[in-house]
């Protein structure tokens, strides 16, 4: 019995030290600096290194005052580009940039933090829909299915309209029939839907596809298709695309996530929504640029008249978004709540 007390008494003592070292853990930096790695699906020349993951990466760091450091590798550096979602969930890396369901791994979800077929218009309705509004909270849907894949999404940034860049004029949706282009998750799903015939190829290989003759254009974020030169072997950019607001996303592996304390964890989350913000409006600064340079190379700039874009949108939530739909209860509950959201809008 006393020897029973002794080590009560003991265990006692040492979860209270547990308990009180754990508090003063929470109310500030932890002694120790974590170092990750991540490998993002592109390198430096994609738009979303340098006005989404970079920034993301140094608020991060801030506010975890130095305690979290993070290297980035370009894609191919540790695994391919179609490889780094997978490596992340699988802890081969600590984190990941890019798309959850369009070039890598095996999340339907991710399509509703991509952005749907002519959903949110803006940056401001995205986020509105995804986190801002008790009423819609769609974010919470991607979040779990990401947790399920042993992920953590940690960083979102709006890349502007994702549309259609051609070697053909493109004025209403049945100029797409037939045509080959080349497309990924999402922008597959809506291509095929109005007739056309989307090519899967890695984002390096489009280009001399291009140029070739191998396909006829791209889907592209538009801020991005200077950084990609597509200014030199495409005609036409058609706005506002079939994705006026095309999102890329972060995710960090669950178990790196895990790891840190409560403080670093709460401060990483609290740069969420001030790095969307700030990344979003870099990607919105560099569309018109790019489009720019398309013109000055000799393209043109078409924009579809509001009747198309009105076609366009009913075809896409009567058509596209029960294919998402289809993919997952997730997706199936995230797209009646878009729905829900475009009606509140009277769009």
């Amino acid at each position: 019995m006393k020897m029973n007390r002794y080590l009560s008494t003991t265990l006692w003592a040492g979860a209270v030290a547990l308990t009180a070292s754990g508090a003063l853990a929470q109310d500030g930096p932890p002694d120790e600096v974590t170092e990750w790695t991540f490998q993002p699906a592109f390198d430096q020349t994609d738009a979303g290194w340098d006005n989404g993951l970079m920034p993301w990466v140094e608020a991060v760091e801030e506010a975890t005052e130095g305690t979290v450091k993070i290297r980035v590798e370009p894609a191919g550096a540790l695994v391919s580009g179609s490889e780094a979602f997978g490596a992340a969930a699988a802890g081969l890396t600590d984190g990941y940039a890019g798309w959850g369901s369009v070039y890598g791994g095996d999340m339907p979800e991710g399509m509703l933090a991509f952005g749907l077929a002519m959903g949110a218009n803006n940056t401001e309705e995205a986020w509105e829909v995804m986190w801002g509004n008790p009423d819609y909270r769609v974010g919470d849907i991607v979040q779990e299915a990401a947790h399920a894949r042993n992920l953590h999404w940690a960083g979102w940034t709006n890349q502007g309209p994702n549309a259609m860049f051609t070697k053909f004029p493109v004025e209403k949706i049945e100029d797409l029939e037939g045509r080959k282009m080349r497309a990924g998750g999402p922008q597959a799903i809506f291509h095929s839907t109005v007739g056309g015939s989307p090519v899967s190829m890695n984002a390096g290989e489009i280009y001399t596809a291009i140029k070739l003759g191998t396909i006829e254009g791209t889907y592209w974020d538009t801020g991005g298709i200077d950084d990609m030169s597509f200014d030199e072997v495409v005609d036409y950019a058609i706005m506002p695309g079939w994705n006026p607001a095309q999102h890329q996303e972060i995710y960090i592996n669950l178990n790196s996530w895990n790891a840190l304390t409560d403080w670093q964890r709460e401060k990483i989350d609290g740069v969420f929504k001030e790095t969307y913000f700030e990344t979003s409006r870099m990607h919105a600064d560099g569309v018109e640029e790019a489009l720019q340079i398309l013109k000055d190379s000799g393209g043109e700039v078409i924009q579809m008249s509001d009747e198309e874009v009105a076609r366009m949108r009913e075809m896409s939530i009567q058509k596209v978004w029960p294919q998402v739909a289809e993919a997952s209860d997730g997706n199936a509950k995230g797209v009646e709540i878009f729905k829900r959201f475009l009606e509140d809008k009277a769009e």
